[in-house]
């Protein structure tokens, strides 16, 4: 007999195996497996009474707390349809996700209660609302729930291309959309990461990245699988985060590239002594050579390198290591690892093609689009059979990403179509000159885009957050990237901005930029 491909297996063997085994660390609390499972059995169970049946959808905006994680066990396993929501964002967009995906119970986390309370009377079809934490009048009391249910519920069966998740995307310049995740793509999502990532039993995760996005790239339920320890971390503060890595022999964690630029420069004062051996996924944007270089040099971490989007479970690619690459320079083996890399073997079939719909040659200069057949592609966009249509109509899913192959298969961004900035006839990759930028000793973060230009069309424009204390004029970024690139990659101008405006998962809303910058370049 056939068992469903479903995280929840994952669920059904680690309580089995290791029920007295740590799995949760939150502030003060500590819960075993078999503890945090009852949990997640009673909220099924409280659920279930309020008419929570399969196919409905539950609502969450809460942080990385136990509470959150909880969310991925108990709503699943009724064979409902979780919809964790980026709690960042703002009352109107809770609305608009809410409503759109069809949400019957909505829980939240304490901080986010007065921005519900304020809109609750526009989602008309919530018929509950619970407090995860700080129980206040016209909410139920989430613990109260539990400690009342029992821990028995009918448990229906689960089929692998069940809906498991509904996840919006950021919606930086469009309403969200809605990203239909099936049992299968986050089973196969998993299974993948832990062929490559390889988390020993009992090895301690810290949530660095939150739970919401793209179900925490499925280490919800990954870390599980392996009998981790889900160190939850509801805030991110870089004091913090070294405080956990060494109290709770942290030695996982994943975070997009700009978390690992703030730990990568934190003060001495604030990272303390740092245990090396600790491992890290990063996603989201394309890392930058030097940040890698500092982690794995500086700290003694090990950086891997994966790719994908929401609408891809997430990952397609992975910067897996091979013999070859442990023979080179620092800089050049930093260099290979900010690559995307090749897939992961569960992932299924990656092409970079031309307009043409042709694969690009192997060569490491021919650009094309990535696109993405296989057992992690979503199921389409909730309610929006257009937009599936145009990004997956022809059977492959199309990501948007211009890239290169390089002659060994390893996939490299070159950047998101809508960045490649053309100058003179030339594609210029953002990417690139950032990478470039980030060298500079002064440099801690900096975006590159195009702006329009009398002579070449477009030329590049770099906004530029400094370090802490350190000092550089225009004329010597700009001097710096010329000695470093093809002289017409070099950015034309440069801005120094306290900080560069991002979206609530961190990356970098260049159309922001773009619309702030001077009209016309001229240099």
């Amino acid at each position: 007999m056939e068992i469903a491909l479903t995280p929840l297996e994952f669920a059904r063997r680690t309580r089995r195996l290791h029920p007295d085994r740590l799995a949760v660390v939150d502030r003060g609390l500590r819960l075993t497996y078999a503890e945090f499972f009852d949990r997640c059995d009673r909220w099924s169970s409280a659920l279930q009474g309020m008419g929570v049946a399969p196919g409905d959808r539950v609502a969450y905006i809460a942080p990385n707390t136990h509470a959150q994680l909880e969310s991925f066990y108990a709503v699943p396993q009724l064979g409902a349809v979780l919809v964790p929501v980026n709690f960042r964002l703002t009352a109107e967009d809770f609305v608009y996700i809410v409503n759109h995906s069809g949400a019957t119970v909505l829980c939240a986390h304490a901080d986010q209660l007065d921005a519900v309370d304020g809109v609750r009377d526009r989602m008309p079809g919530v018929e509950r609302f619970v407090a995860l934490e700080g129980a206040r009048p016209g909410w139920e009391d989430y613990e109260a729930l539990i400690a009342g249910a029992s821990a028995e519920f009918d448990r229906p069966e689960i089929g692998e291309r069940d809906l498991l998740t509904i996840n919006y995307t950021s919606g930086t310049t469009a309403r969200p959309k809605g990203v239909m995740i099936t049992h299968r793509n986050a089973y196969m999502n998993s299974v993948g990461t832990l062929l490559h990532g390889r988390i020993g039993i009992g090895e301690s995760y810290l949530w660095t990245l939150p739970m919401f996005h793209a179900n925490g790239w499925t280490f919800t339920w990954t870390v599980t699988a392996a009998a981790g320890v889900h160190v939850c971390l509801p805030a991110l503060d870089p004091a913090t985060v070294f405080e956990l890595v060494r109290t709770e022999d942290v030695r996982w964690l994943c975070a997009a590239p700009t978390v690992l630029i703030m730990l990568a420069n934190a003060s001495r004062e604030v990272r303390g002594d740092v245990p090396a051996g600790v491992r890290v996924f990063t996603a989201g944007a394309s890392p930058a050579a030097a940040t890698i270089e500092r982690l794995e040099d500086g700290f003694g971490w090990t950086v891997t390198h994966v790719y994908g989007l929401t609408e891809t479970a997430p990952f397609i690619t992975v910067c897996e290591p091979r013999a070859e690459h442990a023979g080179l320079a620092p800089a050049e083996r930093a260099a290979v690892k900010a690559r995307q890399g090749v897939e992961l073997i569960t992932s299924g079939e990656l092409r970079v093609v031309d307009g043409n719909g042709a694969e690009v040659p192997w060569d490491g200069e021919t650009a094309g689009e990535i696109t993405v057949r296989g057992n992690v592609v979503m199921e389409g966009y909730y309610n929006d059979p257009e937009a599936t249509e145009r990004a997956m109509g022809d059977g492959w899913f199309h990501s948007g990403d211009a890239a290169v192959v390089h002659p060994d298969g390893y996939v490299e961004i070159q950047d998101r179509l809508k960045d490649v900035i053309i100058s003179g006839g030339e594609n210029i990759s953002s990417v690139e000159v950032e990478g470039v930028l980030l060298r500079h000793p002064a440099v801690l973060e900096a975006a590159v885009f195009g702006v329009r230009h009398e002579k070449w069309g477009e030329s590049p424009r770099a906004a530029v957050v400094l370090r802490e204390g350190a000092t550089a004029t225009e004329e010597e970024v700009i001097a710096f990237a010329r000695d470093n690139l093809a002289h017409f990659k070099a950015p034309t101008s440069v801005e120094f901005v306290e900080a560069l405006p991002k979206t609530a998962t961190g990356k970098i809303q260049k159309f922001v930029l773009r619309g702030g910058a001077s009209a016309v370049s001229r240099q």
